[in-house]
């Protein structure tokens, strides 16, 4: 059965108050977007600079004040950007640092120590380098201009590469980017600031004890941790510490955990209080209910995420990319250890530092421990990280002046353009092997973590497909929501053009929003007790609008059954304990809506159409493949 064409992509989930797509998903999609906004605002700063230099520099030096009573702040329009709006930037760097922790790869703490000592790694390799060309030369405080990865170019440019590279790379090179961004802002704090007045710095470090001891105390208000931030922000910029350290400080706060089934019945509820009687209190205690459904660390991502990675960064690149570039400038920079430490550092520095980390820690581990991604991937990767553009420029800011930091920004934009190539170049010669050298290159033998907290069990479990099979989608579903029965088309196209694709159903009623899904899963049960699951599952999500007992027992009869024995096992809710296992089971998994799919027992995020399923059975095979699974192995 074909899915009728729609303009609609299918992403819809019965979840009451959580997104469908992750929050891993979302910043991927964000920050790769905004590549382009970064790029057009690097383009737009260099020909501002080159047309109009003296109005570029006295822009961007204007002086904004502020007064506060007797109190009067001034600084630069530059440093605002750099010092006052950066800090929201590596806020959402802290928030994701905290959500990978909490919930994404690094959940699983062992499997820190790779991303770790390559971030550590590919920071080292490049000083090193740096400080080899700057040797006896005053410039050689400047070291700190080549050490740090531009997530948001990076994954920018990695998109660009198309499917041809595994998401585990993605993660691989997120997880990189937020660990030598945290040591690239200590050593900020640390060795370019200026001079440290001691009070205003133990202010700051008071105000953050309070903002520890609120957040022990359960406050959930946005607005404290905000102002409580604000005061600790203005301590550190007259302490002389570089005070976008506080919004790092406060992303790795902000805890990130899923919606709880728990919490969305709660939520629910107050809804349903609120529906029946609208009253302005019970509508203040249903935003909050939906509000604290989903954690901080989300509501945050989602808020801030679009204004850094498209006004924030963007806006950061115009104000500090800006350089006027000609003959004189290309020739000094051709000879000047500024540039050729800092472009050499990146093109060389990182990729020889993560790649002899990774394979260090790898052989260390004797295999235990390996990247998300092929070594083919991770060498690509590699020279995607040599994109420095962010921190690079924000040091650069604080090590040099005048004519030297002309030759530091040529030397990072410099390299941006020659890692980038670079990377095209590795993927294309990935793409000159045989084909099973080339899955083993991109997709890697690294074990992901699985999702899914309980096997599929073929003798328990209801499959539809070749038993066995190299790839089982399963998903949690309820008969009820509507969503489930737009999936279904997609779900029998999708096992008609895979032959090496089983499928499994779990039930997931959704008791609070759907008042016949419960029952309606009971009868697929009492059906199965007598052969006939599937025929009854097809028949309940094709009318998923008629799940009273009257209907069921007419489905019943329609598919054959022994109306006498159907209508016994119903009554005596013969099927509910096995329900209740799958209920527990999406618990375990943490699955709070339908519907929800996992691929080899690796959850799927984001729509559920025939393109978006069939990536996910594309990429689970080749893993398969790659990692010498023959096909038929139980997968999970």
């Amino acid at each position: 059965m074909s899915l009728p064409p729609s303009p609609v992509k299918l992403s819809g989930r019965t979840e009451r108050g959580r997104s469908a797509r992750s929050p891993l998903y979302a910043f991927l999609h964000t920050e790769t977007g905004s590549a382009v906004v970064l790029l057009a605002a690097t383009l737009t700063a260099l020909a501002w600079a080159n047309t109009a230099p003296s109005g570029y520099t006295s822009f961007w030096s204007t002086r904004i004040s502020v007064q506060a009573a007797s109190h009067i702040a001034s600084l630069p329009l530059r440093d605002l950007v750099n010092s006052g709006l950066m800090a929201l930037f590596f806020f959402v760097v802290g928030l994701e640092a905290r959500r990978e922790f909490d919930m994404g790869e690094l959940r699983e703490r062992r499997r820190l120590t790779l991303p770790l000592a390559a971030g550590v790694s590919g920071m080292l390799t490049p000083i090193a380098i740096y400080l080899a060309f700057n040797a006896g030369h005053p410039s050689v405080h400047g070291w700190g201009a080549a050490m740090s990865t531009d997530t948001a170019f990076a994954l920018g440019m990695l998109a660009t590469l198309g499917r041809r590279m595994p998401p585990g790379l993605r993660i691989f090179i997120l997880t990189i980017a937020v660990t030598d961004d945290l040591l690239a802002l200590a050593v900020i704090a640390g060795a370019y600031s200026s001079r440290i007045e001691a009070v205003p710095l133990l202010t700051a470090l008071a105000v953050f004890a309070a903002v520890l001891l609120v957040r022990v105390l359960g406050v959930r208000r946005a607005a404290v941790y905000g102002l409580l931030a604000a005061v600790a922000w203005v301590a550190l910029a007259q302490s002389g510490v570089d005070p976008v350290i506080i919004g790092l400080a406060m992303g790795l706060l902000t805890y990130a955990t899923p919606a709880s089934r728990g919490d969305l019945e709660r939520a629910s509820g107050l809804f349903q209080l609120f529906r029946e009687q609208p009253t302005p209190e019970l509508a203040h205690s249903a935003r909050e209910g939906l509000a604290s459904a989903v954690s901080p660390n989300e509501r945050m991502q989602r808020l801030f995420h679009p204004w850094t990675s498209y006004v924030i960064v963007p806006l950061f690149a115009l104000a500090n990319a800006g350089i006027p570039v000609d003959a004189d400038l290309l020739r000094r920079a051709a000879t000047s250890p500024v540039t050729l430490g800092i472009f050499f550092g990146y093109v060389l520095g990182k990729p020889l530092g993560i790649l002899g980390a990774s394979a260090a820690t790898a052989w260390l581990s004797r295999g235990r421990l390996r990247p998300s991604a092929g070594w083919g991937a991770v060498a690509a990767g590699g020279t995607l990280t040599g994109v420095g553009f962010t921190v690079s420029l924000l040091i650069a800011a604080r090590a040099f002046h005048g004519a030297q930091l002309d030759l530091a920004k040529a030397g990072v934009l410099g390299a941006v353009v020659v890692s980038f190539t670079l990377a095209w170049a590795v993927n294309g010669a990935i793409g000159l092997l045989p084909q099973t050298a080339r899955l083993r290159a991109r997709i890697g033998t690294a074990e992901r973590i699985v999702d899914l907290a309980v096997d599929v069990d073929p003798a328990r479990d209801h499959v539809r497909g070749p038993r066995p099979a190299t790839v089982t989608v399963l998903e949690y579903g309820d008969y009820e929501c509507t969503y489930c029965g737009q999936a279904e088309p997609v779900i029998r196209e999708l096992l008609g053009g895979h032959d090496d694709v089983r499928y499994v159903w779990r039930h997931l009623p959704l008791v609070d929003v759907h008042v016949h899904a419960q029952i309606a899963a009971e009868a697929a049960e009492a059906a199965a007790a007598q052969g006939r699951y599937w025929q009854m599952h097809d028949l309940l999500l094709a009318h998923q609008g008629s799940l009273r007992p009257d209907d069921l027992s007419r489905y019943a009869a329609e598919i054959g059954l022994d109306a006498g024995r159907f209508e016994h096992d119903l009554r005596a809710r013969a099927g509910a304990a096995r329900v209740a296992e799958d209920v527990e089971s999406a618990d375990l998994s943490g699955v709070a809506g339908t519907p929800t799919f996992f691929v080899n027992g690796l959850r799927h995020h984001g729509a559920y159409d025939i393109a978006s399923l069939s990536a996910a059975v594309r990429d689970a095979r080749e893993r398969a493949h790659a990692g010498g699974r023959r096909a038929g192995v139980d997968t999970r």
